[in-house]
């Protein structure tokens, strides 16, 4: 994405499957960042509640995301419009569906291809380890984005 948009970019919203593990997790990375600067919110496709390994692995930062209230893309639409200047998707059921809800709107959709740590098997440890992986690429992605 050229400089000269990213300074442009004032909204954002994060979109994943369940909004229950990567977008809530870069929605927390961001607000951490550029909360103050920037709307910054996140959906699903459907609802989840927030991963237990999401909390854990962000507060190791120091972001608190427990009170995470999920959302799915077309509540927002009906709530709100999607009034956002950029809709980052992670993971392929999510860029679908933000192409399909925004096809009639001035809005950038860009897909960052996120794994699901969910689906990692092993110790807790090994499970930690995926999640933190998540949370190392989406942080450089977002100040990438943003910074």
């Amino acid at each position: 994405m050229a400089s000269e948009q990213r300074g442009k970019i004032q909204a954002v919203l994060f979109a994943c499957a369940m909004n229950a593990i990567r977008s809530p997790m870069a929605e927390a990375i961001a607000r951490h960042y550029f909360g103050k600067t920037h709307f910054i919110q996140s959906a699903g496709i459907r609802k989840g509640d927030i991963d237990g390994f999401t909390i854990a692995v962000l507060a190791e930062i120091g972001i608190d995301a427990k009170d995470h209230k999920p959302h799915t893309l077309e509540e927002l639409a009906e709530w709100e419009g999607l009034n956002f200047d950029l809709i980052v998707t992670l993971s392929p059921e999510a860029h679908h569906t933000a192409l399909e809800l925004t096809r009639t709107m001035a809005v950038d959709v860009i897909y960052w291809p996120t794994i699901d740590p969910s689906v990692i098997e092993g110790s807790r440890e090994e499970k930690l380890e995926a999640y933190r992986a998540v949370r190392e690429k989406l942080t450089e992605q977002i100040l990438g984005l943003l910074g």
